[in-house]
């Protein structure tokens, strides 16, 4: 069965209609083989405003429904998607390259957040605040604040869809997403399972879920669109800044989450063991493409010779291959131009003076598939390359002596989204944690830059952009807040201690 005709039947059997996927023109390709699976039809600039318009009137219908009622839409999502996880997860894999296990655990991902948000429904809460004016009560509610445009990335074709959809629709908002135009398969397959829900559920308006496939004109629609409340965009640090001003520009809000050039530190108390099984997850697993893979390692002097020998060892052994054939560890990149951009890097490391070890080029399949071994690079210093992220299994490994030199560092790039730090040390676990340790929205102690769970709100500082998402009260950013005071007294007093009698 080659992959097309295998890709067909998991969206026949996850509900999506044939017309859907074929005959449109904008050709979907597997990294596993590069081949063609699919040519769905991109939407048109009319379709797209009459999508945000659906959405729009949808918004005005679906605010006034209760919060625990819209959890129920949410609660027979969850159920949805545990009947399609198996087709769901081996679509992702085929769409996104990924491992049998990532592709299901990413559906996975999914549940949860739908769990969350269930839970969530009945605490949308505000505060009670003490106020100075006798015979008076003062609090802040949260409303639902419209249109949510949500913009992701091939790398996680859907959970991400799914943290901003479960959150939103709780919250009461509509949500139209545009996916990657490398993964569009998988969008649709999550709309139809969504779609079953909305039918269980039966009272939803027309609108309140929809997805736009197609490319940049696409997202320039909803990012210019003042009828789109918020837009939630997943990417580039180069497409963060295209969209973040835009949107600013009509004053409108976004959720922004783009590069991050992850570091690790181990120090020389660290477990050696549990740092080099953590770092070579963190460094190698979705070969390299997560936003949160470890990308920068500072070792300690002292356990340099030590761990950075079996790290190489690790990185010469690693399986590379077809993840739908093998059990292998480290599957495709995602296409021709991923693996360019990791040779261009590597040859900058050379150049720099870095000591490469793998990088070449796997031959597995037809030469339209890109499979790499993932490379880990020794390098004097922190400079050149080792300052962007490359979004491809590339580790730069360095030697620090000072702990505060080795923050110092870690915090002297752009991207601030994941970090870690490998010890047993009490005072240097507390120093990584405080305000002059890591300047990065998520910092690990004993674990690596990945493997992010729901409860926690996801996202990071700097051209990271400082957006949340996903768990903790990252449902305040689909809300608008209100603060309300209440005069239940005969009087009028003024705050401050103003008088105007009249």
């Amino acid at each position: 069965m080659t992959l097309k005709t295998e890709t067909d039947a998991l969206l026949a059997q996850l509900g999506v209609a044939r017309g859907a996927f074929t005959g449109g023109g904008m050709a979907s390709f597997s990294p596993i083989t590069g081949e063609a699976i699919a040519d769905p039809a991109p939407a048109t600039a009319d379709e797209a405003a009459a999508a945000i318009a659906r959405a729009k009137a949808a918004f005005r219908v679906w605010r006034m429904v209760p919060a625990p009622r819209r959890g129920e839409l949410i609660r027979l999502f969850g159920e949805e998607l545990r009947a399609a996880k198996a087709e769901l997860g081996r679509l992702v894999s085929i769409e996104a390259g990924k491992s049998p296990s990532e592709g299901a655990g990413e559906v996975q991902e999914m549940i949860d957040i739908c769990d969350f948000a269930v839970g969530l429904s009945r605490q949308l809460y505000g505060l009670t605040i003490a106020t100075e004016r006798p015979g008076h009560r003062m609090m802040e509610t949260w409303h639902p604040l419209g249109v949510v445009g949500v913009i992701s990335a091939f790398n996680f074709p859907v959970a991400v869809w799914s943290w901003n959809t479960a959150l939103a629709l709780v919250c009461g908002d509509p949500v139209i997403w545009k996916p990657s135009e490398k993964t569009p398969l998988t969008a649709l397959a999550s709309m139809a399972i969504l779609d079953r829900a909305l039918a269980r559920f039966g009272e939803a308006p027309e609108g309140l879920a929809q997805v736009l496939i197609g490319g940049a004109e696409v997202g320039a629609a909803l990012v210019d669109s003042p009828d789109v409340a918020l837009v939630s965009a997943t990417g580039s640090t180069r497409m963060g800044r295209i969209v973040g001003p835009k949107v600013a520009a009509r004053f409108g809000r976004a959720i922004l989450e783009l590069g991050g050039n992850n570091a690790g530190i181990v120090c020389p108390s660290a477990d050696l063991d549990m740092a080099l099984r953590a770092v070579a997850f963190g460094a190698m697993g979705t070969a390299g493409q997560r936003c949160t893979t470890m990308r920068r390692l500072f070792v300690h002097e002292d356990v340099y010779d030590t761990l950075v020998p079996g790290l190489i060892r690790a990185y010469g052994s690693v399986t590379v291959g077809n993840p739908l054939e093998t059990a292998a560890l480290v599957g495709p990149l995602i296409d021709g131009a991923a693996y360019r951009a990791m040779q261009s890097a590597l040859e900058a490391a050379r150049a720099a003076g870095g000591t490469v070890h793998g990088g070449e080029r796997v031959a597995i399949g037809p030469d339209t598939a890109f499979y790499a071994r993932p490379a880990l690079v020794e390098m004097p210093d922190q400079t050149g390359p080792v300052l962007e992220e490359t979004f491809a299994p590339i580790l730069y490994v360095m030697k620090y002596s000072d702990l505060d030199a080795a923050i110092e560092a870690h915090n002297a790039v752009g991207a601030g989204l994941s970090s870690s730090i490998f010890t047993t040390d009490l005072r240097e676990m507390e120093l990584f944690l405080s305000a002059r340790g890591s300047d990065c929205g998520i910092a690990n102690v004993n674990i690596g830059t990945s493997g992010a769970e729901i409860g926690g709100a996801f996202g990071g500082e700097k051209e990271t952009g400082g957006g949340r998402e996903s768990g903790s009260d990252a449902w305040k950013g689909y809300m608008r807040r209100a603060t309300n005071t209440i005069n239940y007294s005969r009087e009028l007093p003024l705050a401050q201690g103003v008088v105007f009698d009249i």
